[in-house]
């Protein structure tokens, strides 16, 4: 059983951009968008990209164990949708050619800790740590 709500993980299958965001060196937010997947297996988020472990995000999520990534869209007229997961984080040697096969096989792995959604499922904004 996973901690997303099927209508989460239908949403997440349905976007291909989220933001992630990490802490620098010196303190400072990173923020950038990037490829994602939900790893059913893992019951996590998996983050991939071209050059993947040459990145910010990358060495920020090795030294600090943590990230958290967005997902979001705005329907028309304006019905917003979002989720919001932040966790601990790590980086692994394989599975980045499984988001794309132009992609490193090296990825980011956020395991949930908390979530926030809203829009999804006609559900309020809310946040569950989990």
């Amino acid at each position: 059983m996973s901690i997303f709500s099927t209508e989460e993980i239908d949403y997440m299958a349905s976007q291909r951009l989220g933001r992630i965001a990490t802490v620098g060196r010196d303190g400072q937010p990173h923020v950038v968008p990037t490829s994602f997947r939900y790893n059913a297996e893992h019951d996590a988020i998996d983050v991939g990209g071209l050059r993947m472990s040459q990145t910010k995000k990358f060495r920020d999520v090795e030294r600090t164990g943590r990230a958290s990534i967005v997902i979001d869209d705005v329907q028309p007229p304006w019905k917003p949708r979002m989720i919001e997961i932040r966790g601990r984080a790590e980086t692994v040697a394989t599975g980045g050619k499984e988001l794309n096969e132009s992609f490193e096989d090296a990825i980011v792995r956020i395991y949930p800790e908390r979530i926030v959604s809203f829009g999804i499922a006609g559900e309020q904004p809310g946040a569950r740590s989990v």
